[in-house]
């Protein structure tokens, strides 16, 4: 009596291949989506290394020792230590609503709008500063202090803008019904990168 393979069948009754699942798939340890916006801020975060070391070597090897120059306008730091506490809190709020999600399986919506609120204050009242310190004479043609202010600072806000967009269309999606988990945590890594540099930025540049 022959022997037959059950993998294979019979050529009169082949077996579907679909129902034979011997090797079991490894979900991977992160998704594509969280990878990929991993790899972007590694590249980002070495961007923002390059300009504080300029910008630190300039600043050492500033005529008389003297930084910023006595001529320039004071920075804002009280107003802009209010503004660091609302983005720190919009982070902390993230943290608690990735938490909620993977707790309870529960749609933070409400976390996510406090969160986007909160960075899109940070964003309009950096605005607002920028205003502010133009009108009063620092520009990028206006020393080197005023270029490399508005080159890193205006980075990171243009990071906290395009994460924002990130973090508005997780929120979107789940007041919709439509919430994607990977987005979610895509979100996530980006906001923390936003927030977790700006208070060596603020360090930096305005203390």
């Amino acid at each position: 009596m022959g022997y037959t393979d059950a993998t294979k069948g019979t050529q009169e009754h082949p077996i579907d291949p679909e129902r034979f699942d011997f090797v079991p798939k490894k979900k991977p340890l992160v998704s594509s989506s969280v990878l990929g916006m991993a790899l972007f801020v590694f590249v980002e975060l070495m961007l923002f290394m390059g300009m504080v070391s300029s910008y630190l070597i300039v600043r050492t090897n500033a005529v008389g020792g003297e930084w910023p120059p006595p001529d320039q306008p004071t920075l804002p730091i009280m107003q802009t230590a209010f503004n660091s506490i609302a983005l720190l809190l919009s982070g902390f709020l993230l943290y608690r609503a990735h938490r909620m999600f993977r707790k309870d399986a529960k749609v933070p919506t409400q976390l996510l709008a406090w969160t986007f609120g909160l960075g899109a204050y940070f964003v309009a009242a950096q605005g607002m500063e920028w205003v502010a310190l133009i009108r009063q004479g620092l520009t990028l043609q206006s020393s080197s202090h005023g270029s490399f202010f508005y080159l890193i600072i205006g980075t990171h806000g243009l990071h906290a803008v395009a994460a924002l967009v990130f973090l508005g269309m997780t929120w979107w999606g789940a007041k919709k019904d439509r919430f994607n988990a990977s987005l979610f945590y895509a979100s996530e890594v980006f906001w923390y990168f936003v927030v977790g540099v700006w208070p060596l930025l603020y360090w930096l540049v305005y203390l």
